[in-house]
């Protein structure tokens, strides 16, 4: 592997950590449900074959989503160390982010990349967040969040908002 792929893997993995984590757990538990689904099925017993098979597809589909979440986080990394090298450390660049533990991490490595580290360190630690905030700020609101439109949009496709 080139050294250039290794670095853009690692960038990757770096600027989502807990998603890339979250989806490779989920894949193994898919494929380990999905074992068990196929066996089920060469016993001849469709209807735990089906059973675990539902479940190892649901599994999946977690992995998916994790794994797209990471990379929206790669590409909103991309775009704040793209703005805190253009316009410098600014407070109103990281204020968005601070909703979510990925989204800090991600803004975080742009930081750091940028010469601003110590900078959104601070900023992060003065709004109260610590390493063990995990959940966004409206998942502990409200866990049905997930399901909603608005949610999955800002999840997927960070950036400037649409001017109506």
């Amino acid at each position: 592997m080139k050294a250039s792929t290794r670095t853009t893997l690692l960038r990757y993995i770096q600027a989502a950590p807990w998603p890339y984590m979250t989806g490779l757990a989920s894949l193994l538990f898919a494929c380990t449900l999905g074992g068990h689904g196929v066996f089920h099925l060469t016993e001849a017993d469709a209807a735990r074959a089906v059973f675990f098979g539902g479940w190892g597809t649901g599994w999946l589909v977690v992995a998916l989503f994790a794994m797209a979440d990471g990379i929206s986080r790669h590409r909103e990394y991309r775009r704040i160390k793209a703005m805190l090298l253009r316009y410098g450390y600014s407070e109103r660049i990281l204020e968005p982010l601070a909703r979510s533990r990925c989204q800090r991490d991600a803004a975080l490595l742009a930081a750091n990349e940028a010469g601003h580290g110590e900078n959104a360190r601070a900023y992060f630690a003065g709004l109260g967040y610590r390493w063990y905030h995990i959940l966004p700020d409206s998942v502990v609101r409200n866990p049905l969040v997930f399901l909603r439109p608005s949610f999955l949009r800002s999840s997927f496709l960070p950036g400037k908002k649409a001017r109506a």
